[in-house]
C-alpha cells in the first residue's frame, strides 16, 4: 500500500469503546493508516486498546502503527512503529522489525535526523510542527520548504504533523507532504467520517488535477 493520504493519530482516550467507535468512523471515511498514540494510558490499558484497534484496522483493510512502543508493536503483530528522539535506537528497531514492517521516524525540523532515518531504513519520515498544535503546543516549528527538499534528497515519503486542519492541509500537500498526521481536527470533528472523507478527497484531487 502506498504511503499517502490522511494518517489518523488516535486521541488519548481511556474509554476503549469510544476510541474504537471514533477510529471506525475515520476508517469508514477512507483512512487506511492509523497510529495508536496514548500517552496517558497505563500499560494494561494500552495492551487492551492496541489489539482491539489492530483487529478493527484489519477489518477495514487498514494498517496500524504503534507510537513510541516497539515492544507493544511486536507483541500484537502491528504493522509497524513510529519513533521519536527519545524512543530508542533506530537501527536496532529496524533490525527487530524486519523488512515486512513499517518504521516511521519523527525528524522535527532536522534534515540530519531525516538522513539518519534514511540510512537505517525508515519507511517514512515525519516533520513538524508546521502549525500551532493543541496536542504539542511547545513543539518546534518546521518550515514549509522542508517536505519537498527532503523528498528530493532522500526519496522517502514525508509525513507532516502539527496543527493540521482541513483549511491548511492543501498548503502542506502542495509543499510535498505525502501523509498528513491529524489528531484534533479529525477526532474532534462533529462528523468524523465526513471529515476523514474530506481529507481523503484532497489527495484524490491532487492526483487527478
Amino acid at each position: 500500500m502506498e504511503l499517502k493520504g490522511l494518517y489518523a493519530v488516535t486521541p488519548g482516550l481511556a474509554d476503549t469503546a469510544g476510541l474504537l467507535s471514533r477510529v471506525e468512523q475515520a476508517l469508514l471515511g477512507g483512512v487506511r493508516l492509523v497510529q495508536y498514540r496514548n500517552k496517558t494510558a497505563d500499560a494494561a490499558r494500552r495492551c487492551q486498546q492496541a489489539p482491539a484497534l489492530l483487529d478493527l484496522c484489519r477489518r477495514h483493510d487498514a494498517r496500524l502503527i504503534i507510537n513510541d512502543d516497539l515492544r507493544l508493536a511486536l507483541a500484537i503483530g502491528a504493522d509497524g512503529t513510529h519513533l521519536g528522539r527519545e524512543d530508542g535506537d533506530l537501527a536496532a528497531a529496524r533490525a527487530v522489525l524486519g523488512p515486512g514492517k513499517l518504521l516511521g521516524v519523527s525528524c522535527y525540523d532536522e534534515p540530519e535526523r531525516a538522513r539518519e532515518a534514511k540510512r537505517i531504513g525508515a519507511d517514512y519520515i515525519a516533520f513538524g510542527s508546521f502549525f500551532a498544535s493543541p496536542t504539542k503546543p511547545a513543539a518546534v516549528r518546521a518550515p514549509l520548504t522542508l517536505p519537498a527538499a527532503a523528498k528530493a534528497e532522500l526519496g522517502l515519503p514525508v509525513c507532516a504533523i502539527g496543527g493540521i486542519t482541513l483549511h491548511n492541509a492543501p498548503q502542506l500537500i502542495a509543499a510535498g507532504a505525502d501523509l498528513l498526521a491529524v489528531v484534533s481536527d479529525l477526532f474532534e470533528a462533529p462528523d468524523i467520517r465526513a471529515r476523514a472523507a474530506a481529507y481523503t478527497s484532497l489527495f484524490t484531487e491532487r492526483v487527478t488535477s
